[in-house]
């Protein structure tokens, strides 16, 4: 299967991306993750993708697109794969779609939309948490780490992503409904896009989205 995961942050596509792996071994590949290990290993992409985050506003296309596509060159045609926050924006599909077909590799077959209301989002993010050194996702109330304040993985610190701060949270949905909604009529259009309830909790999210894939004979 290759799909893509839509939904505005805190909808709980990098979550489901996880389980998708653990459970299904569905590799996967988050644009945040490669992002964040551009910061940290201070390339330039690295510097300007941090000044975008920190402001709460996507980081440029083309920054995105070179770093994502570098990642999937080595992936083969028979290989699964999800994409969480990637692509962004119209023109970051566009980009996806020609570069799988210039290599003759099979095309995105499913975007899965996790739909979810404001307020949801506030309360999810608010809640978020990140490991300091190998990057593990946490969150207080729904996935909260064994011992308060310390990575399960890792035993390093845990802290809020730059971008979770409520002081952008409002600007970062701002950004979504102006530049990533166009995607879903992208993806409409192809007659791939699909809908899965992002209000859930885990784990009856990820059974709704075990049913998606099962009905449209991915799994």
């Amino acid at each position: 299967m290759r799909l893509v995961f839509l939904g505005p942050p805190g909808a709980g596509k990098g979550t489901q991306a996880e389980l998708l792996l653990e459970r299904q071994g569905v590799m996967f590949l988050a644009s945040g993750n490669i992002l964040r290990d551009a910061i940290r290993d201070g390339d330039p992409i690295g510097r300007e993708a941090a000044r975008c985050m920190e402001m709460g506003v996507l980081v440029p296309d083309e920054l995105v697109t070179d770093l994502i596509l570098k990642r999937l060159e080595p992936i083969g045609r028979g290989d699964s794969f999800v994409l969480d926050g990637f692509p962004r924006t119209e023109s970051q599909a566009r980009a996806l779609d020609s570069w799988l077909a210039q290599r003759s590799q099979p095309p995105i077959q499913l975007a899965v939309d996790f739909d979810i209301s404001p307020e949801k989002i506030i309360k999810r993010l608010a809640g978020r948490r990140i490991c300091k050194g190998c990057g593990a996702n946490y969150h207080l109330q729904n996935l909260p780490p064994k011992q308060p304040g310390l990575c399960d993985r890792c035993g390093q610190g845990l802290q809020t992503r730059p971008d979770d701060h409520l002081s952008t949270i409002g600007n970062r949905l701002a950004v979504y409904h102006e530049e990533t909604e166009p995607l879903l009529s992208y993806y409409r259009a192809q007659k791939k896009l699909r809908m899965v309830p992002g209000e859930l909790d885990i784990e009856g999210q990820y059974q709704a989205l075990l049913a998606l894939l099962k009905t449209e004979h991915l799994l």
